[in-house]
């Protein structure tokens, strides 16, 4: 007999990104691939932290709403699914703001200023030293909390975000009603892509392999990435481990690849050029689905518009029903 009992819900993930434009490799496989994974198993909500990017960038407004939509192709392009995670801008939630601020009436300030990130920023460039970049974990916490998140994916590094987050629950919870819950960090593998000069891929570095960047291009990049420093002549035996196309190897090649480049590099069987070719072919075949969703994308840019704009119009009645049991919890429900 079919059992016709209604399935548990699912539990709610949530995550952002700053609009920094269009994606790079770094990206993808440091947190991308783990959303599509995720939208599957999870209500997942995803959304562009733009408020974030001004904590930091305040006077770089230009451009902004073309790195938030092209950021949301590259989304959509690597797989994220509009029928199954909600997509939304956080600046055009005021109910995020207005959770932040009450929030901010019981958080101690000391809970934000003895954030390492803050502090070592600020000790950098004086030019932080604002109340928007000081008050960032907090308006990151109204962010999760007023979804009722329950896990928040996450490096290791990033997980003291979280923790944070789950202390102004909790006291929030102490001080008015149990209405937050306390979200947990749902640490992830993230892969570490070194950019062609041996670096962590960053477009702040000019190293990095866009997710759509034509196959000339990643061609012309590979084959320039910098090699193991020892390694001077063709003739001269080579360490994979020193060698920053080998990171990028144990990400793309299978196990027959990845002996091949072994034994072919310490043994000075195989050049640099040689190996960073199956890698090249990797990567093509990797990015020929995203280029041929992303161009269907960039053709109707109405259809990436409405996409944002419903999944901004369902994370708004989630919001307000939080803001609502916030208000009222905080005797401000009159």
């Amino acid at each position: 007999m079919t059992d016709l009992a209604p399935s548990a819900p699912r539990q709610r993930v949530l995550s952002g990104m700053r609009p920094t434009g269009a994606l790079h490799l770094g990206h993808y496989h440091g947190a991308l691939k783990n959303w599509v994974r995720l939208q599957s198993a999870y209500d997942c909500f995803f959304f562009v932290a733009d408020w974030h990017a001004l904590t930091t960038h305040y006077q770089h407004r230009e451009g902004l709403e073309q790195s938030v939509y092209d950021m949301v192709v590259d989304w959509l392009a690597a797989g994220i699914d509009p029928a199954q995670a909600t997509l939304f801008i956080q600046s055009r939630m005021p109910e995020h703001a207005e959770l932040f601020t009450l929030l901010a009436m019981s958080t101690p300030s000391s809970w934000l200023e003895r954030m390492p990130s803050y502090k070592d920023m600020v000790a950098e460039n004086r030019e932080l030293a604002t109340y928007g970049f000081l008050g960032y974990p907090l308006l990151q916490a109204a962010d999760i909390l007023i979804y009722k998140a329950a896990f928040v994916p996450v490096g290791e590094d990033q997980a003291p975000h979280v923790e944070v987050t789950r202390e102004v629950a909790r006291r929030f919870n102490h001080l008015y009603a149990p209405l937050l819950p306390e979200p947990q960090a749902l640490l992830t593998e993230t892969s570490r892509l070194p950019g062609l000069d041996g670096r962590k891929m960053s477009k702040t570095y000019g190293n990095a392999i866009a997710m759509r960047d034509a196959p000339e291009v990643v061609a012309e990049k590979v084959r320039r990435m910098q090699t193991d420093p020892q390694r001077v002549r063709r003739g001269d035996p080579g360490e994979p481990e020193r060698c920053p196309v080998w990171a990028l190897h144990k990400v793309y090649a299978d196990s027959d690849t990845r002996a091949w480049v072994e034994s072919g590099c310490r043994s000075a069987g195989i050049g640099c050029l040689d190996c960073k070719q199956p890698l090249i072919d990797a990567i093509h075949d990797e990015q020929a689905p995203w280029r041929a969703r992303a161009d269907e994308l960039l053709a109707d840019p109405k259809k990436v518009h409405w996409i944002v704009e419903v999944g901004t119009e369902r994370a708004r009645a989630v919001a307000r029903k939080t803001l609502r049991e916030v208000r009222g919890a905080m005797g401000l429900d009159y």
